[in-house]
């Protein structure tokens, strides 16, 4: 047990212990306030002691930490920042995060209700005081890398403001010019950074704005009046370096490349997986495996009679099908619905696809793996007056990436 303090800086007291993973109880409430308690006097380790440790001596003294500890010694100083957050470091120890699916709704934004899958029980995500105040309640996107990005209140109205939860860190993100009318915004992240990606509408014609974290600035791209109807409210799913949408009336698959903005459409033979009449489909996409999978609605005159997933083989460029919902919890989930299938909407979550609903607060899903549909219960914190704006995301924690 020891203590190590820089200039400037409370010192922060290590206590060594053998455990080098966290739960889903304890990790979700650390705050950056806190620091770990000590259970009997330190001893005082001088700076230029510890500061002048060889990194595999530091690496080996790190990997005894708890994880709560390992995120509070980030603000101690630069080199134990950047040996903490190195990829060597990140890949030799285990930390045994849990993921959620996380609930947003417009009358919840101090906090969001959190599913676990695995447990089968919910948590809360308390948002830092900073951010819930100046958030008005939407929660726009998401991404695999733990980073989440919000919609600021109206006084704040010319930025979005990008989180991550588990490291604490933010940054605003200031919009290319103001007033800014944004629609279909999505957030992708990576191991470097992160990219939003949205429309905005400016007289007749709409266009893309793409914005990257690495050099903090937007790029403009044209051509989407040309390939997304105005009112299309399907937000696109990322897959082989593009982001895709799939529309309808006619059917068409849509993607525009992240790179350079160019949109490619593909129509005709093997586009769509079957000559049934489609009365919805959403895409979904397994950025580990990059897999993309479409959920469909088959039926007839608008009315969907069965739902089937469909896995994208990029080899033929063919739709091959992959599971069909039982017809049982398929006449519940329309009855959910009732038949606007625009309220329908589908996510990804470690192995799973969800196929939700805007005005329900249950989540229908598939394992991949296992080829089992099972439903996610409401909430039990969740006001029975609150009957639709249910938003689902997948959430995955991660230390590596900042916001």
């Amino acid at each position: 047990m020891f203590r190590l303090r820089a200039p400037g800086k409370k010192p922060i007291t290590i206590t060594t212990t053998t455990t080098t993973t966290t739960t889903a109880s304890t990790f979700l409430y650390w705050s950056p306030e806190s620091s770990p308690t000590a259970v009997s006097s330190p001893t005082s380790m001088d700076p230029i002691i510890w500061s002048g440790l060889p990194n595999h001596i530091l690496d080996h003294i790190l990997s005894f930490l708890p994880f709560k500890t390992l995120v509070s010694l980030r603000s101690i100083s630069r080199h134990l920042r950047s040996l903490i957050l190195s990829t060597t470091f990140l890949s030799d120890h285990s930390f045994s995060l849990p993921s959620f699916l996380l609930l947003s709704h417009p009358q919840s934004f101090q906090s969001f209700p959190l599913f676990d899958p695995t447990l089968h029980s919910w948590r809360t995500l308390p948002l830092p005081r900073s951010l819930s105040l100046t958030c008005a309640s939407s929660l726009l996107s998401s991404s695999s890398h733990s980073l989440l990005c919000f919609s600021l209140s109206p006084s704040s109205a010319s930025s979005l403001s990008v989180f991550n939860p588990l490291t604490r860190s933010s940054r605003s993100v200031k919009f290319p010019f103001y007033p800014f009318p944004y629609e279909l915004l999505s957030l992708v992240a990576s191991a470097d950074g992160y990219r939003i990606f949205t429309l905005c509408s400016s007289g007749a014609s709409r266009s893309v704005y793409l914005y990257d974290s690495g050099d903090r600035s937007w790029r403009k791209f044209g051509g989407v009046d040309h390939v997304l109807p105005r009112g299309f409210n399907q937000d696109g799913v990322f897959y082989n370096g593009s982001l895709y949408f799939v529309r309808s009336e006619p059917f068409l698959l849509v993607s525009v490349n992240l790179d350079d903005g160019k949109w490619t459409t593909a129509t005709g033979d093997g586009v769509f997986p079957a000559e049934d009449e489609i009365t919805f489909a959403r895409l979904v996409s397994d950025s580990e495996k990059k897999i993309l999978y479409m959920v469909g609605g088959i039926g007839s005159n608008g009315i969907c009679r069965s739902i089937k997933i469909w896995e994208f083989k990029k080899e033929t460029e063919n739709w091959i099908e992959a599971e069909t919902l039982p017809e049982i919890v398929c006449r519940k989930f329309t009855s959910v619905c009732y038949h606007n299938y625009e309220h329908v909407y589908c996510l990804w979550h470690k192995e799973m696809i969800c196929v939700c609903c805007y005005n329900w607060p249950e989540i229908l899903f598939f394992h991949v793996g296992r080829r089992t549909w099972h439903w996610v219960p409401k909430c039990p914190s969740l006001p029975e007056k609150w009957s639709c704006g249910f938003r689902w995301f997948s959430f995955v924690p991660s230390l590596s990436v900042s916001a």
